[in-house]
């Protein structure tokens, strides 16, 4: 089975060598690894040219965000299986193996999720796939629990992140690639969903595990990102949900927005605020996209909902919250 490694840099070059030497030892000649150049200017293109001339690197002149720089890769990726990993991920042993294992033994597989873990506590889990929530909210699955607790064996889950996933050329040809009105964040959840949508299934390759810098590219509490996965939640919803339990979760969602934008306004972070009337003002445009892509589903509507986790307390998402922000600042 032929693989495209898809690997998206912006000013990462201080990154590229940990992720390239774990990376390239487990890639035989069925195995392409391209670097797709966002427009750093940090020298990164020029670098790699010169230290892994090996490596098929695409640069581009601009920006053109997460959604926006994989798709270019995708477009000329040769393989079957497309595997994006991020480039503050340090893959380990046998990673290539384990993600690319459950596509032989099932056929109609769409895709295969990593384990994703934190560089300096490899015990803990980063990301075990998404899970979504009744109010909208879409989370890394087995955030901060111990990876001793995933089982051995592959299981189906409802999505894979896109730091470290590996999708079937034939999937991707069926609900499409990233949307690319995402820019970042989120635009992940909005392919799960395309998937589900169609029945197409994904599962966790709990043996293919890579560590992972949190927040390295995009900069955790950042302004730009709070904007965005506050526009983009909604992008998601307007896009992907399906009528029938959009109509039944909406007043989950508002509660959980009018809760996020009270304390955004309490501590003077307008982003989280700005972001979601940006949402808003795209409804037109959102609602289209909507009936586009919900006149292709052929997944019932039991079978979606059986994934849809009810909503967690305010109290619970604070104290995850927290729990995360003391791992992160102990890096």
């Amino acid at each position: 089975m032929n693989c495209s490694v898809i690997i998206l840099n912006w000013n990462g070059r201080t990154l590229l060598t940990d992720c390239l030497n774990a990376l390239l030892p487990q890639c035989d000649a069925s195995i392409e690894v391209l670097v797709v150049d966002n427009g750093s200017h940090d020298g990164s293109a020029a670098w790699l040219h010169q230290h892994y001339p090996q490596v098929r690197l695409l640069a581009l002149t601009n920006n053109r965000g997460f959604s926006g720089g994989v798709n270019v890769g995708l477009h000329v990726a040769r393989g079957d299986v497309l595997l994006l990993l991020n480039n503050d991920a340090i893959v380990e042993q046998n990673f290539i193996s384990a993600i690319l294992a459950p596509f032989e033994r099932q056929p109609t597989l769409a895709a295969s999720a990593g384990v994703m873990t934190f560089a300096h506590r490899p015990e803990i889990i980063a990301s075990a796939g998404i899970q979504l929530y009744r109010d909208g909210v879409a989370t890394d699955a087995g955030l901060l629990q111990p990876v001793a607790q995933l089982a051995s064996q592959t299981s189906p889950i409802w999505g894979g992140s896109g730091g470290a996933v590996a999708y079937r050329r034939a999937a991707l040809a069926d609900v499409g690639i990233f949307d690319e009105g995402y820019f970042a964040y989120l635009e992940d959840v909005d392919l799960a969903w395309r998937l589900q949508l169609r029945e197409w299934q994904t599962v966790l390759a709990p043996q293919a595990i890579a560590r992972h810098i949190y927040s390295a590219t995009g900069g955790e509490g950042s302004p730009f990102k709070a904007w965005l996965i506050a526009r983009n939640r909604w992008r998601v919803i307007l896009r992907c949900w399906p009528t029938p339990l959009l109509a039944r979760d909406l007043p989950l969602m508002l509660a959980y927005d009018g809760l996020a934008c009270a304390q955004a306004i309490l501590r003077r972070r307008w982003t989280t605020v700005s972001g979601r009337l940006h949402a808003l003002r795209q409804l037109p445009q959102l609602r289209q996209q909507h009936q586009a892509i919900q006149v292709r589903r052929t997944a019932s509507l039991n079978d979606l909902d059986r994934w849809i986790k009810p909503a967690r307390s305010p109290l619970a998402i604070w104290r995850e919250s927290q729990a995360l922000g003391q791992l992160i600042a102990q890096r």
